[in-house]
């Protein structure tokens, strides 16, 4: 843990550089923007455009390396690992899209689009583990902020390319390759670990709020100025203009740190290191690796020695009993306490989440990796408007889903994944109205989409640590996350990709053409009629989990706060 002097870091600013991390992460919800280049500057046809999507979906998620590594190194390396990845990755794409290589071999700029897209898995997981273990006691409202704007970057590098690049996929990938390691380079050594926020300032709920509603100004921003950049082409002075805005509201979460800093806290909250820190702290004093100390605690117990006072004897103890000082019979995990991956992979509650996780984000996925096609197949020419709505609705069900699960947690002790439940219900309604295409609803069910997409992500992260702990989260969320390639490989490659070429094939019998765009509603009917039924099978799926965890939600928070569970301190 990071020593005081005369008062510590605040967490505050790596969770601010974290939004900017996040942002540079989200690339491969661009996938959109130059897939139609890749199918007509290179003459692939729609199943080599979803193998593609399989690619890009596969390395964002494949993140088991990530979650393995934040418990060995420090959060800028695992960013420099991303950085690295981003620009090796795009570089080599841009170079065949710009024709500079124009025979590279679909293997290889399959591979490419891996390795780019892998950049996100490492940028991800050293933002979101490093924060979460840095708010312990607020991890509802960290998994929503920080994956909040991941989900909102797609608008952000939207505005970059329809206003700023004119739509030009060649010089964007050119900008991803450049950008995405400036960005990081700038902000890694601020992605650190600090002194864990404990909750029990009341400015904190305020910091929190404001830094939603600033993400939330700013998504509202993105989007009107990207549907008015597609009506109305700006100059390039209000083009500026306009990216120089965005950039502002992006620095807003630094506020907070500066605010500290400015205007420091006297009173009862200012207190001698010692006593700010809490009991693992004391416990862990003198120890070189600055994150063993969250390491070490699980994720009921860090939160219990925040909250709870008189449970700082039972967490000291379990501490002592995790250096040895206590010799007690070795015993499996309980619900909250920490899991190792072998011990969570044979429990039940585990592969519910996953299916249920996979159900969501994997079909919600294949939507995203189509749209562009999605759109043309209804009459809409105009992708860039549709990828913003989905951009900006993900962004809102990231957020919001972490704040309202956070409140109803605390207040209701509901499990998170009853908003899983009620949003599938709602995704299975959005595919039957893809399916049929009805008139003037495209707009509306990509919106949907987005917003249950988001709550998708947002309830499951806090979930993993909440039922499996804190000590192993990077790693156990990283399973979780391969339901997103897997179920893009199934949904996006082996249904809809075959389903699209077959009725395009039908549509171009007469003068075949493999970059023929298919049209009508016909081109995905059959694919989201077999999405809604999958949806079905989540919902009970959700159901069932959520009753099953619900036990362990009353038991974890009960009192409106996190506790100490009572099985802990008697083994």
């Amino acid at each position: 843990m990071l020593k005081e002097k005369g008062g510590s870091r605040p967490p505050w600013v790596g969770l601010g550089a974290a939004v900017w991390v996040q942002i540079a992460s989200g690339t491969t919800a661009t996938f959109p923007l130059y897939s139609h280049a890749l199918k007509s500057v290179l003459g692939f046809d729609q199943r080599h455009i979803t193998l593609l999507g399989v690619a890009n979906d596969i390395g964002e998620n494949l993140s088991l390396l990530p979650g393995i590594a934040c418990n060995k190194f420090p959060p800028w390396l695992l960013v420099v690992v991303g950085s690295l990845a981003a620009f090796l990755g795009y570089g080599v794409i841009f170079l065949a899209v710009s024709q500079i290589l124009p025979s590279l071999h679909f293997l290889l700029l399959w591979l490419a689009l891996l390795v780019a897209a892998n950049s996100s898995a490492w940028l991800t997981t050293s933002v979101v583990v490093t924060n979460m273990r840095n708010f312990p006691a607020s991890r509802g409202s960290v998994a929503g902020v920080l994956k909040g704007y991941g989900g909102i970057s797609g608008a952000v590098w939207t505005e970059i390319y329809s206003i700023l690049l004119h739509n030009n996929s060649s010089t964007f990938l050119l900008f991803l390759a450049v950008g995405v390691p400036v960005i990081c380079f700038s902000m890694m050594f601020l992605v650190r670990p600090c002194t864990p926020a404990t909750g029990d300032d009341p400015a904190e709920h305020y910091h929190f709020l404001f830094v939603q509603g600033s993400s939330v100004i700013m998504g509202v921003y993105l989007l009107v100025s990207t549907i008015l950049g597609n009506v109305s082409p700006f100059s390039d002075a209000v083009s500026y203009a306009l990216v120089t805005v965005m950039v502002l509201l992006l620095m807003a979460p630094l506020a907070v740190p500066l605010k500290m800093t400015l205007f420091p806290r006297n009173g009862s909250k200012s207190e001698s290191p010692e006593q700010s820190v809490g009991p693992s702290e004391s416990l862990t004093h003198g120890k070189d690796e600055s994150a063993e100390p969250l390491l070490a605690s699980s994720s009921a117990g860090a939160l219990g020695s925040f909250n709870d006072e008189d449970d700082s004897s039972e967490v000291a103890e379990l501490l002592a009993l995790g250096e040895g000082a206590v010799k007690q019979k070795k015993r499996r995990p309980k619900r909250g306490e920490d899991f190792k991956l072998s011990e969570a992979i044979v429990k039940a509650d585990f592969w519910l989440l996953f299916l249920v996780f996979f159900v969501g984000i994997g079909t919600g996925v294949t939507v995203l990796n189509n749209l562009a096609q999605i759109g043309i197949a209804q009459g809409e020419e105009d992708t860039t408007t549709l990828l913003s709505i989905f951009s900006f609705c993900n962004f809102l069900g990231r957020l919001g889903g972490g704040v309202v699960s956070e409140h109803f947690v605390r207040t209701r002790t509901l499990p998170r994944t009853i908003w899983m439940t009620f949003t599938q219900i709602i995704m299975l309604i959005v595919y039957l109205l893809f399916a049929y295409a009805i008139n003037g609803t495209l707009y509306p069910a990509v919106a949907f989409l987005g917003v249950c997409f988001g709550v998708q992500v947002s309830a499951m992260v806090p979930t993993v640590s909440e039922v499996f702990g804190l000590k192993h989260f990077g790693v156990l969320s990283s399973i979780m996350s391969l339901g997103n390639p897997i179920g893009a490989f199934l949904f996006s490659v082996l249904l809809a990709g075959n389903i699209y070429d077959n009725e395009a094939a039908k549509q171009h019998v007469i003068l075949p053409d493999s970059a023929a765009s298919c049209l009508g509603p016909n081109c995905f009917k059959l694919t989201f009629l077999i999405l809604a039924g999958v949806c079905g099978a989540g919902i009970i799926l959700s159901v069932i989990l959520t009753l099953r965890i619900k036990p362990v939600y009353r038991m974890l928070y009960a009192g409106g706060s996190f506790r100490l569970p009572q099985t802990s301190a008697s083994h």
